[in-house]
């Protein structure tokens, strides 16, 4: 079955960075859209930036756009989101997903456990 496991996240200081990581598993990564959503307590699931299945194209959400980066690596079946100059707002849990569609931001198939993220002084 579909198995996606993060880790990366942590507390971290204003302006600091983190790269978080998910190992997929369990179907067709090196031809699959994914993604990574974050979710506050208490707030809906907010889309975070999607990987093309072939690496060469992203899509990222205006909050975090120019500040983070999403990559994967086919042959280890590894998504990243390298997260650079982080503001106290970029709190949350991170989750890796399996997306339905590259060009479909809001459906997701699958989406891990999460990590943690917290930004604060």
């Amino acid at each position: 079955q579909v198995q996606l496991v993060e880790s990366g996240g942590g507390l971290v200081q204003p302006g600091e960075s983190l790269r978080l990581s998910c190992v997929a598993s369990g179907f067709a990564f090196n031809t699959s859209a994914m993604a990574w959503v974050r979710q506050v307590p208490g707030k809906g699931v907010e889309w975070v930036s999607t990987s093309h299945f072939t690496g060469s194209r992203a899509k990222y959400a205006d909050a975090v756009r120019g500040r983070f980066i999403i990559s994967r690596d086919n042959t280890r079946n590894t998504l990243y989101l390298q997260m650079n100059n982080l503001t106290p707002e970029d709190t949350a849990k991170y989750y890796c997903a399996l997306m339905a569609s590259f060009f479909n931001s809001n459906t997701y198939l699958r989406r891990g456990q999460g990590t943690q993220v917290t930004v604060s002084s």
